[in-house]
């Protein structure tokens, strides 16, 4: 009898397991500057997109808990009127290093344009091919980003099945009226162009970096620190390649927002390796960065 409950209970830990979803996220809702609205709203509003980043099963396949992807997402509430709230959007998220305990930044997104419209209790929905609302259009958007960018940095250009949904977001959301979504805005760094560079044969260099930097780099430091590190500096030769032809693109900065202080951090000491060039390059590449390259030695 006591075998037979066993074998049941590890039948069920294994099917939970399996069912495990993509993401461990955590969600952060600054509301300070609404002190004529019941904050409660905003714990409501806290509680219920973290229910939705977490319990939705964005893909198909199983992960296990200890491969969930950690991410974060920070609301910052500009105004609130009648329900409809105006905010800016952090978005970070980092990946496992094989063999520690480390996980390195990824992304490290700020949306200035996140308007949307909340009621208290209300299920949010999302379809892919349908508008339902711009608060879990702009969520699964950025959903999918951490999930493409993620399996980039596993396979060569292994996450573009998830960049395509997020670009068939971007494409069923421009008609919703709603800032962040259209090329003519006169802002090249909203959605509409950071998944389009992603997706861009001009921009290919971005996603095969994060193959190098982290497979072919962060990787192997455990067993071979050098190794790991000269993985790293190819990646930032790669990703350098933008240059020649798009100066001071987007995705170069989306890059070095999340990767600057982590670099700096890894070829300052242990194993030598070239970091005259390396330095020339990043330099040359990300020059607001200039001072923190500096502490390289």
């Amino acid at each position: 009898m006591m075998r037979n409950w066993l074998t049941i209970l590890i039948v069920v830990l294994s099917l939970n397991t399996n069912r495990a979803q993509e993401l461990n996220a955590t969600v952060s809702v600054n509301a300070e500057r609404m002190t004529d609205v019941n904050p409660q709203i905003f714990k409501n509003l806290e509680k219920q997109v973290s229910e939705f980043l977490n319990n939705t099963k964005w893909t198909t396949l199983s992960y296990k808990q200890n491969e969930k992807i950690d991410c974060n997402f920070f609301i910052n509430v500009s105004e609130f009127n009648s329900n409809n709230i105006s905010a800016t959007l952090q978005v970070q998220s980092s990946r496992a290093i094989f063999n520690s305990s480390y996980s390195s930044p990824i992304l490290n997104l700020n949306d200035k344009d996140f308007s949307f419209r909340f009621i208290e209790f209300e299920q949010l929905l999302f379809d892919q091919n349908n508008f339902n609302s711009n608060l879990t259009s702009v969520l699964a958007y950025y959903v999918n980003i951490i999930i493409g960018l993620d399996m980039d940095s596993y396979s060569e250009l292994g996450g573009t099945k998830y960049l395509d949904i997020a670009s068939n977001i971007m494409s069923v959301s421009q008609s919703s009226g709603y800032k962040g979504w259209s090329q003519s805005e006169g802002n090249n760094n909203n959605r509409y162009f950071l998944i389009s560079d992603m997706l861009s044969n001009t921009f290919v260099s971005f996603r095969k970096s994060l193959l190098e930097y982290h497979f072919q780099g962060l990787d192997l430091m455990a067993e071979d620190l050098k190794k790991g590190k000269e993985g790293i500096a190819s990646s930032i030769e790669t990703i350098a390649q933008i240059q020649r032809s798009r100066p001071n693109a987007l995705l170069t900065r989306t890059f070095f927002d999340a990767k600057t202080d982590e670099i700096v951090q890894v070829f300052t000491g242990g194993p030598m390796t070239n970091n005259a060039q390396l330095l020339e390059t990043l330099n040359r590449i990300s020059p607001l960065n200039s001072i923190k390259w500096n502490k390289i030695r």
